[in-house]
């Protein structure tokens, strides 16, 4: 089934190919310049930085519902091996096996495509088995540091957790950015909390990925016009799933990674930072989410740290 008129409508809209360059393969990455950078630094008041990535470990969120995107499978390879002889220094060593995607993590430009085309235009044979994504690798995102802003919407619509059929518009991104004090601006790294990803902690992973509240399909062309460097929230899907315009899957992050070139972060913890945030009254500061740079990768896992 072809993608709907409503789809390539807002698609014209958001669409950033040859802004920075065709040449560019950071998308909305370049909003992050210095003066963001020093202005992100300057929120920080007290030091305090909460974590918000979850345990790497092979009972992670994922259920089997993507093939080959597997929880990671750690394995020790050294177990305090003497290498230089009987009575020196011993060493242990682990490899792991993972989905880039797995747990907390980016999904890169190259990891969705529409119409035979990823951001900027390039062709989606562009990834390939061998080498994985030629243009816009995650590598490609050497570092990734700015003002974030908590949009709490579950605490701004007086809710723990939103429903697993919730899409998160608009409407409900202005509202939490009213509860948050501040407004959204260029180069921000924007962190939207539903509350869904209580169920995984809790140990419910299948009811964590279905059904699943999420961003709206109209949620983009508020990033852009915004300016939003990059968007994670609190979810398997990132947008809302079973999707609300039916048989119209994953439009989101076409619009996002494809159209818009915006990293979006998935399965993020953001639980403790929304009762820090509450507590302090301010839902600004300074993110640090780099990511792996895995040559080729079209995702990668992050251990983002927000510093208040």
């Amino acid at each position: 089934m072809s993608l709907p008129a409503e789809f390539h409508d807002i698609a014209k809209r958001v669409n950033n190919w040859g802004r920075w360059g065709e040449d560019d393969e950071i998308g909305t990455l370049n909003l992050i310049t210095d003066g963001v950078v020093r202005q992100a630094a300057a929120t920080v008041r007290t030091g305090r930085r909460i974590p918000l990535a979850l345990p790497l470990q092979q009972d992670g969120v994922q259920t089997g519902m993507i093939p080959g995107r597997v929880n990671p499978l750690h394995t020790m390879v050294m177990l305090n091996w003497e290498m230089f002889g009987p009575g020196t220094v011993a060493t242990s060593d682990d490899a792991v096996t993972m989905g880039l995607q797995a747990a907390t993590h980016w999904d890169g430009l190259a990891h969705v495509s529409h119409s035979g085309r990823i951001y900027n235009g390039r062709p989606a044979g562009s990834v390939t088995a061998h080498t994985g994504a030629a243009f816009s690798g995650i590598e490609k995102v050497t570092t990734l540091i700015s003002r974030g802003v908590l949009l709490d919407v579950a605490r701004a619509r007086d809710a723990q957790r939103l429903p697993g059929d919730y899409a998160v518009t608009p409407e409900d991104l202005d509202a939490a950015e009213e509860l948050a004090g501040t407004r959204v601006r260029s180069g921000d790294i924007v962190l939207v909390r539903t509350g869904q990803i209580q169920l995984c902690v809790a140990g419910d992973k299948h009811a964590y990925a279905f059904p699943s509240p999420g961003l709206s399909v109209r949620t983009p062309e508020w990033f852009h016009a915004r300016e939003v460097a990059a968007v994670a929230n609190d979810t398997l899907t990132f947008e809302i799933f079973p999707p609300e315009i039916e048989n119209l899957w994953l439009p989101v992050h076409a619009l996002d990674l494809v159209e818009m070139g915006m990293l979006q972060g998935q399965n993020w913890n953001l639980e403790a930072l929304s009762e820090a945030c509450a507590e302090a009254g301010r839902y600004e500061f300074l993110l640090d989410a780099t990511p792996e740079p895995f040559v080729g990768g079209t995702g990668s896992p992050v251990a983002p740290v927000a510093v208040l």
